[in-house]
């Protein structure tokens, strides 16, 4: 008796580490993916010099990759639902890295590179869209609790946002040396996501996808009727987010260069003061959240109010310091929102719709940071007041959106129930 509660024991302890491993490995997507695009934000005014292109053609050095993960997300979502998490990741994860190396290659050999560039781009956009959106279903599937789904998801965001913490700093320390050699850096990265992945997630226990076309398709029909209020709420807040974050980067590593006169290693660090705070915000959000879908509504509602306060805060000064204390604000805000709208998602559809579901909310983002950059590099030939208007204006419909659609009823959990509306 005393052996099999032994056993027993060393058993939860071993599938316990084994967890942490996963998760662990898991967030090395988010992170790499995260890499892949924000890295190459503050190095884009350099890219302009060396390709001799347009600060908007520069910006669709990030647009592509996002623009190509859109389309292709809701397939990948599918496939991991009907073949299994890992079979797509694996070769996504390849995908990607091809990508840096033809993007680096060009940059490196060729006189006419940005078209090959934008290819390469495209080819990382691929992986992306294959790797990064699973993640969140993937987590879903490992842990039973939902507390500890809550809690990893967290975690998840966090790497996610760390990545856009390291990415001006790395960026500009790689492009340093040479200023491809951040293409190249990609591939690196993909290759110790795949080992970790490869080596440290396992299939979960009862870990069946045998979803058909025709059931894929009735499911999803059914989701939509049922819930489409608050699903397409949290689809918008999350594009309104990544459009408000990936412009508020563009424009910050332009006007660091430009009007400011950073570049290289310091514009980095400067870039990676509100990333942090957005870091920090996600981590504390996901531990706080748990599984209650009410303190997820208002962290979301909150957290889109301060950033909508916050941007429009700019238009009272232009100086250094106030400008970069006011983003770091709005960091926060976005922080906090992220791994509330993630666990939503997942802990309120079932295991069999979740990659489906969860993908269509990642393209959502990758809509808006595929928006942000063009976007803010047209109104930042006009009058800066417009953009901040805009994306002021755009913080608080997602506030409001979290504000009417997601009701949750008094005291209850997501576990035990499913988001009610009017």
């Amino acid at each position: 008796m005393e052996r099999q509660v032994h056993n027993s024991l060393f058993s939860r302890f071993e599938e316990k580490k084994g967890s942490k491993w996963a998760i662990i490995a898991i967030a090395s997507i988010p992170l790499i993916m995260t890499l892949g695009n924000s890295m190459l934000i503050p190095i884009l005014p350099l890219m302009e010099k060396q390709l001799h292109i347009s600060k908007l053609q520069s910006s669709l050095i990030i647009t592509v990759y996002s623009i190509v993960a859109i389309f292709l997300i809701p397939i990948a979502g599918f496939l991991s639902d009907k073949f299994g998490r890992k079979i797509v990741i694996i070769p996504s994860l390849i995908i990607a890295g091809l990508g840096g190396i033809l993007s680096g290659y060009a940059s490196w050999q060729f006189d006419s590179a940005f078209t090959w560039i934008i290819v390469g781009r495209i080819l990382q956009g691929i992986g992306a869209a294959g790797a990064f959106p699973i993640v969140l279903p993937l987590v879903g599937d490992i842990y039973k609790k939902e507390e500890d789904v809550s809690s990893s998801l967290g975690i998840i965001e966090t790497a996610n946002t760390f990545g856009k913490v390291l990415s001006p700093i790395l960026g500009s320390l790689i492009a340093g040396l040479l200023w491809f050699l951040p293409f190249f850096a990609i591939p690196v990265f993909c290759f110790i996501s795949l080992v970790l992945i490869m080596i440290c997630v396992k299939k979960p226990k009862d870990d069946d996808h045998q979803l058909s076309f025709g059931r894929f398709v009735k499911n999803t029909k059914t989701i939509f009727k049922e819930h489409w209020k608050w699903l397409f709420a949290v689809f918008i807040i999350g594009a309104i987010i990544m459009f408000i974050l990936f412009g508020l980067l563009f424009y910050l590593s332009s006007i660091l260069e430009d009007k400011y006169g950073y570049d290289g290693v310091k514009k980095g660090f400067l870039l990676a003061i509100p990333l942090a705070a957005l870091c920090i915000a996600s981590f504390i959000a996901g531990k706080v959240i748990k599984d209650s879908l009410k303190k997820m509504k208002w962290i979301t509602f909150f957290g889109m109010v301060l950033a909508g306060v916050s941007v429009a805060a700019t238009m009272f000064s232009d100086r250094f310091t106030y400008l970069i204390i006011v983003i770091l604000f709005c960091g926060i805000g976005i922080g906090a929102s992220l791994p509330c709208l993630d666990a939503i998602l997942t802990q309120s559809i079932e295991k069999e719709m979740r990659g489906t579901i969860t993908s269509i909310f990642s393209a959502m983002r990758f809509a808006g940071v595929a928006a942000g950059p063009p976007v803010i590099a047209i109104l930042m030939k006009g009058k800066i007041t417009d953009m901040i208007i805009l994306l002021a204006a755009l913080s608080i419909i997602a506030a409001l959106l979290a504000f009417k659609a997601i009701k949750p009823e008094k005291g209850k959990k997501v576990v035990e129930m499913e988001p009610v509306f009017e």
